[in-house]
């Protein structure tokens, strides 16, 4: 069983930046696929990045691509997604996921994950 505990979210006007964090319980880390989600109220969860176990594979949603950057440090079994040019509308609560997966794939669908955080709100005023 793996616990992610996501971290960095806050209030932000709209233009500032956040760095999300995503700490993982387990000492395989490397061996994980991780991805970044995120639900604003009455909408239903949506895909931001994913990135591969390596590090060397990612991907974006269109509506963050150029904004957000997803990364990883897997000596400290932690991943991490930089939120610039923030707009009212990135409002939401982020999710940070994990499968296990040691191929070149990014995992773009809730369904492809197996463990999830709790969630970090983020919020952007205008």
């Amino acid at each position: 069983q793996v616990q992610l505990v996501e971290s960095g979210g806050g209030l932000v006007q709209a233009g500032g930046s956040l760095r999300l964090a995503c700490a993982a319980s387990t000492r395989t880390f490397s061996s994980y696929a991780v991805g970044w989600f995120r639900q604003a109220p009455g909408k239903e969860r949506e895909f931001l990045a994913a990135i591969t176990w390596s590090g060397s594979s990612t991907t974006y949603a269109d509506s963050v691509k150029g904004r957000f950057t997803i990364s990883r440090d897997n000596a400290k079994n932690t991943g991490y997604l930089q939120l610039n040019s923030l707009k009212p509308e990135d409002t939401a609560v982020y999710y940070c996921a994990a499968r296990y997966a040691r191929g070149v794939y990014n995992y773009t669908n809730n369904n492809d994950y197996e463990y999830w955080g709790q969630g970090t709100q983020v919020t952007v005023s205008s």
